[in-house]
């Protein structure tokens, strides 16, 4: 069984932000598997699927972001899933918009949601799959992340949650999150 979260804000006003690149990119999952998140548990909406006979569970923390691990640990106990079956997703604002960083561990790189993970995980070892949300220029880093999209950034997100897609399922096919690494980091 593994655990695919996507990190974000819930509700009306952070759809769209580039905070919830996580929740577009397991949208978008859910969306390919044709399966809805039509469940509640441990603070997280769910949807899951079945591939080669293998349970995919995918999670939104309903916590908001700074508060994600307080979601996640629960799951993992009540799944029994082992944290290397786990990839979280999320902004990174280090990388241009839509570009992807696959990592088998790390610190929070002064990402909240992570830095939760990490308290309520009690490790840093877990895998990562960060999407570019570029730097802001003349804006608080708040503002920014809570900012949408301009079209031109739109178009490069959506390529990247492509990639995401693909890097995704290339894990989930091969479960060699190296060989993973070595096909998505280099686009």
């Amino acid at each position: 069984m593994k655990l695919i979260v996507g990190l974000g804000n819930v509700g009306k006003e952070y759809d769209g932000t580039r905070h919830n690149v996580g929740f577009m990119v397991l949208d978008e999952l859910a969306k390919e598997e044709n399966v809805s998140f039509n469940k509640i548990k441990n603070e997280a909406s769910l949807a899951d699927f079945m591939f080669n006979g293998e349970k995919i569970i995918l999670a939104k923390p309903l916590t908001y972001m700074n508060e994600s691990g307080r979601s996640v640990r629960p799951l993992l106990d009540f799944y029994k899933i082992p944290v290397e079956n786990l990839i979280v997703i999320h902004d990174d604002m280090d990388l241009p918009v839509g570009h992807l960083r696959l990592r088998q561990k790390g610190s929070a790189g002064g990402h909240n949601g992570i830095k939760s993970l990490i308290s309520h995980l009690g490790t840093q070892k877990f895998k990562r799959l960060k999407i570019g949300i570029d730097h802001p220029q003349r804006m608080s880093v708040v503002d920014w992340v809570l900012s949408r999209f301009t079209k031109e950034q739109q178009n490069q997100l959506d390529n990247g949650i492509r990639q995401a897609l693909d890097a995704l399922n290339n894990w989930i096919e091969t479960e060699n999150f190296m060989e993973t690494m070595n096909k998505y980091n280099h686009r």
